[in-house]
């Protein structure tokens, strides 16, 4: 479970898990912003897939756990993690399927608040307080938001005539074959 979800309050934190997926233009544009928001003392460490470190970042300070590196030894980076105990968590969801499984799996076992960085480098904090925003970005993800709307659910009601088109078909095939063959 996603601790303090129930709760409004942000908790003080002199270091950040930011955890990087897909391209890096969105962790840099939302760089500066988490600067301004968290101020300047806070140091962010970023958990990626790419290499190099981002602009913006300071490389002197942070730390960049690169999961390439932890290949076969998950565990050991999970516990690396915890031990680290980050009170605030950031999780850059930019509608690119990378490192999507890291994202969900650490925000369901660190015990930090949780924040979500869109691709534009705005953010939110997942928290009951924030549903609206949650829900919004939820349908924007899932199609059901501006002019593709209509047509996810155009599709999605489809799937079913489709699926049962197919199994016809497969069905019908399969038993004309059968029939054909004398069914030896």
């Amino acid at each position: 479970m996603v601790r303090y979800f129930f709760r409004r309050r942000i908790p003080q934190s002199p270091r950040i898990l930011l955890v990087e997926s897909g391209s890096r233009r969105p962790l840099e544009r939302a760089l500066p912003a988490l600067h301004a928001y968290f101020g300047q003392p806070v140091t962010i460490d970023v958990l990626t897939c790419a290499s190099g470190v981002p602009a913006g970042l300071h490389p002197e300070t942070s730390i960049m756990f690169d999961v390439n590196e932890y290949r076969g030894a998950r565990r050991r980076l999970f516990r690396q993690l915890r031990r680290n105990r980050y009170a605030v968590m950031g999780m850059l969801c930019s509608g690119e399927p990378i490192l999507t499984k890291w994202k969900w799996t650490l925000a369901a076992s660190l015990p930090a608040k949780v924040f979500v960085v869109n691709e534009n480098g705005d953010f939110f904090w997942l928290d009951y307080a924030h549903a609206p925003a949650i829900r919004q970005f939820a349908k924007y993800r899932a199609g059901f938001a501006g002019s593709t709307a209509a047509h996810t659910a155009v599709e999605i009601l489809r799937l079913p005539f489709i699926f049962l088109y197919l199994l016809l078909y497969a069905t019908a095939t399969h038993l004309g074959r059968a029939l054909r063959k004398g069914f030896q």
